[in-house]
C-alpha cells in the first residue's frame, strides 16, 4: 500500500533539488527573447526527457552506473557538480545563463532542452543520487510517483517564465536575481563536489 504523505513529503524534497528558479531564471534570460510558443516547447520536453532519465536511473541507477559504465555515484557527483556550478559561473559573472545567437537557435534549440535544461538544470545528479536512495528505501512505484509531481509542479513554475521575465524586466531585477541564482547554484554545485570528493577518499 501506497503511504502518499511520505510520498508527498518526498516530491517536496524533489522539488527543492530541481530548484525551480534556475529554470524560471534561465528561460527569462535566454538571448533572444523566447516566444510563448518556444518557452512551452522548451518546458514541456526538457521537462518529459528528465522525468525519463530520473524514471530509468531511479529503476535501474545502481545496476547501470556501476555494471554498465562502471561508474560510482561520486563520479557522476563530481563531474555533474563541475558542469553546473560553469554554469552558475557564466551566470555570475555575465548576468545570464546562456547566450545563443538567433541563426544558431534553430538548429540548437532540441538540443538546449536536452542540455543544459533536462540535464543537468532538472536531472542533476544531486536530483539522480536522491531517486536511486529513494527507490532503495521507499521502492520504485513511490519514488516515480514523487518524482512525477515534483517535474509537474516545476513545468507548471516554468510556464510562467515569460509573465515574470516581464516583471522583472520593468522592475531591473533580472540581472541581480540572475547573479543570485547563480551564485546558490555554484554553491549546490561546490556541495556536490565536496561530497562526492568525501565519498571517493573514504574507500
Amino acid at each position: 500500500m501506497i503511504e502518499w504523505n511520505a510520498v508527498l513529503e518526498n516530491a517536496l524534497y524533489m522539488l527543492a533539488l530541481l530548484n525551480p528558479a534556475s529554470k524560471i531564471l534561465f528561460l527569462a534570460s535566454y538571448e533572444p527573447k523566447l516566444t510563448r510558443k518556444q518557452s512551452l516547447e522548451l518546458s514541456w520536453k526538457s521537462s518529459f526527457a528528465a522525468l525519463i532519465i530520473l524514471i530509468l536511473l531511479a529503476g535501474a541507477g545502481d545496476f547501470i552506473l556501476r555494471r554498465i559504465f562502471r561508474v560510482e555515484l561520486y563520479s557522476l557527483q563530481i563531474t555533474g557538480g563541475l558542469v553546473v556550478f560553469l554554469l552558475g559561473w557564466t551566470a555570475i559573472r555575465e548576468g545570464r545563463f546562456i547566450q545563443k545567437r538567433q541563426e544558431e537557435m534553430r538548429e540548437t534549440f532540441t538540443d538546449l532542452s536536452l542540455v543544459p535544461l533536462a540535464a543537468p538544470l532538472i536531472a542533476g545528479p544531486g536530483t539522480i543520487a536522491a531517486a536511486i536512495s529513494s527507490t532503495v528505501q521507499s521502492g520504485l512505484l513511490p519514488t516515480c510517483l514523487a518524482l512525477t509531481f515534483a517535474i509537474l509542479v516545476n513545468f507548471i513554475l516554468m510556464l510562467f517564465a515569460h509573465s515574470i521575465n516581464t516583471f522583472l524586466t520593468k522592475t531591473h531585477l533580472i540581472g541581480p536575481l540572475i547573479r543570485l541564482t547563480g551564485l546558490i547554484i555554484a554553491a549546490v554545485a561546490m556541495q556536490m563536489i565536496l561530497t562526492g570528493l568525501r565519498t571517493c577518499f573514504a574507500f
